[in-house]
């Protein structure tokens, strides 16, 4: 087998590993107590090396690449169970239909706030932003959809949402912080799709007092928006996604087409003035959170994900960097030509600068509400899924009332006439509808809402769990890099403790918690505490601790449990790699800390501008 290392993988010389050797079948020592959907069953004692040559034919060892002194593996049949409530999807969609949906998601309600956006970071600075969340944002959706499907200490766990990811390195807390953040993005969507309805479905019909424009507004949305809302299954939404994009796609080229760009710039002594002037201001962080709100959809991705069918990570990724590639031209191309359009004048819903009664803002207007009536119910299903999740463990369905048959498809639980699915949707409409009924500012809702929401579920939430969740393969490199050697601790070793990425020759160590109290009182040098390190090896430790008791917990099926007295201590290597396998790597682990800074810092600044700029009455 080559040695050469793979363009991704970490190479550290200091860092090696050995795994257990695990055999099924024949061996009468196997503990058969089922304890988890894992491929896997450990022997209860140490078998010798006659054995092992005995029962070559029955191992299977764990799929990863490292020195190869076997001669042989087979694949062992498992059963595969799901311990989670959480209802899966009756129907799925495929590449386009997935990518519908995400796209859906991305270009929003935020879409019409771009050119406000710009106007608030400044044209160049805002264009930087915006190229930067787009990728932050690719990368982030892969990550943790990642770590959830295809990372090996969780693939065989059926973690299917982003809560229960953030459960594992960090228990309650990390479940209830992710959450709470998913609810906050959906909520403050929703609103702003309710606003956005009040504001142009009364402008194309020629209304515009208030009383008027919120009947409207109930009217349209209690007859459109909230039926597609009760939906069971996203994929069922993947028509109206995609002619929801559409319509963005047609918006998009009317603002560009029919803004005031020339006379506007013009007036304004050229665009070499409007650069130099406006290429960044200091309200950038108010412009940052309508960006974050604009391409967040880390709060629906793990329900768009599990909508694809045959998911890989190939294919996912497919999925978002064309989802993520397309949504951010656009937003591009709509912010460039609508601030330009207005400059200074530029408001929260771009439309809203163009004449009433001009047949071509109307035109875009209806578009723009078409989208808004085909993408409020991406963000209810999300609302929907935290609700029940929280109260109701994740059974949509309402397997748990007493008046479920337990037939497959059949659903109760809920009020009235109406099963679970159908009650929270209309309990969460009614949440949106009666603020929208007396706010109907958007910019400060979709800066607010991307500053606290976004922040935190976009980029400080992926590179926390990333770190926790990879808490010893990070500890091992973190102290690698200080020029220590861990030592292994055989006793704490399960085979699920995979290796940093590398070439055939290295492998990885794990932490021994005494090694680790050692080293934590060694001296450090100066760029460990420049760098933060202290503040990445606690997050590490956190969830290293946490995802041993967690994954041990587990439940997995026909093996005793990885780390409990009956794991072998007999070791040996392993000659191939699974190819759907997420292994952490050192570039991976510094993209991650840059998602908590980025996170912290346009959270807290966010706010504290917008705070300002309410205050100030700017």
């Amino acid at each position: 087998m080559s040695s050469s290392p793979s363009p991704n993988r970490l190479r550290h010389p200091s860092i090696r590993i050995e795994l257990p050797t695990v055999n099924t079948g024949t061996n009468p020592d196997i503990n058969d107590e089922a304890v988890g959907d894992y491929p896997y069953a450990y022997a209860s004692s140490p078998p010798n090396d006659q054995e092992n040559r005995n029962n070559d034919t029955n191992r299977r060892s764990a799929p990863v690449m490292m020195e190869s002194n076997v001669s042989s593996t087979t694949t062992a049949t498992t059963t595969t169970t799901t311990t989670t409530k959480l209802s899966k999807p009756l129907v799925q969609s495929g590449f386009w239909g997935a990518s519908s949906n995400l796209m859906n998601s991305i270009v929003g309600a935020g879409i019409i706030g771009i050119p406000y956006a710009l106007r608030e970071s400044g044209l160049i600075a805002g264009l930087l932003l915006l190229a930067l969340v787009g990728y932050l944002t690719d990368k982030s959706l892969r990550i943790i959809v990642g770590l959830a499907s295809f990372h090996p200490k969780l693939r065989h766990h059926d973690v299917r949402t982003f809560e229960d990811l953030a459960a594992y390195p960090f228990g309650v807390k990390g479940y209830n912080f992710i959450s709470i953040n998913m609810f906050i993005m959906a909520y403050g969507a929703m609103l702003a799709y309710l606003l956005i309805v009040k504001d142009t479905v009364p402008s194309i019909l020629g209304v515009h007092d208030r009383l008027s424009k919120t009947l409207i507004m109930v009217v349209t949305s209690m007859t459109i928006m909230l039926p597609l809302s009760m939906q069971r299954d996203m994929a069922s939404l993947s028509i109206t996604s995609l002619f929801s994009v559409l319509a963005d796609i047609v918006l998009v080229g009317f603002i560009a087409a029919f803004s005031p760009v020339q006379e506007t710039v013009r007036d304004a002594g050229g665009f070499g003035k409007v650069l130099e002037k406006d290429w960044i201001n200091p309200t950038m962080f108010i412009g940052l959170g309508i960006l974050s709100t604009a391409m967040a959809c880390q709060h629906s991705a793990f329900i768009v994900s599990e909508s694809l069918r045959n998911k890989t990570m190939a294919k996912w990724s497919r999925v978002t960097g064309f989802s993520i590639s397309a949504s951010a031209v656009l937003c591009a191309i709509l912010g460039v030509s609508g601030y330009l359009g207005f400059l200074d004048e530029t408001k929260g819903d771009v439309l809203n600068n163009f004449d009433h009664d001009s047949t071509i803002a109307n035109v875009a207007r209806l578009l723009l509400a078409f989208t808004m009536f085909f993408t409020y119910p991406m963000e209810s299903f999300v609302a929907r899924h935290v609700l029940v999740q929280l109260l109701h463990g994740g059974d949509l369905d309402g397997r748990d009332d007493p008046s479920h048959s337990g037939a497959e498809g059949e659903e109760a639980g809920g009020i009235l006439c109406m099963n679970r699915r159908q009650t929270w949707s209309f309990a969460i409409y009614l949440m949106t509808l009666i603020p929208a009924l007396f706010v109907d500012d958007l910019g400060p809702v979709l800066s607010i809402t991307g500053s606290l929401g976004g922040g935190c579920i976009a980029y400080l939430g992926p590179g926390i769990v990333y770190l926790g969740v990879n808490g010893e393969a990070f500890l091992s490199y973190a102290y690698g890099l200080l020029g220590y050697s861990i030592s292994l601790d055989k006793s704490l070793l399960t085979p699920e403790d995979l290796p940093i990425e590398g070439d055939a020759t290295n492998t990885m160590i794990l932490p021994n918690p005494d090694t680790m109290a050692t080293l934590d009182g060694v001296c450090k040098p100066f760029w460990w505490y420049l760098l933060g390190f202290p503040i990445w090896t606690s997050i590490a430790n956190i969830g290293m601790s946490n995802m041993r008791v967690k994954v041990m917990d587990a439940p997995l099926t026909g093996a005793t449990a990885p780390g409990s007295p009956s794991t072998p201590t007999h070791f040996s290597t392993v000659s191939s790699m699974e190819e759907d396998v997420m292994l952490p790597s050192g570039r991976d682990f510094f993209i991650s800390i840059f998602f908590i800074c980025f996170g912290v810092i346009s959270g807290i600044a966010g706010v504290a501008s917008n705070v300002y700029v309410q205050l100030s009455g700017n």
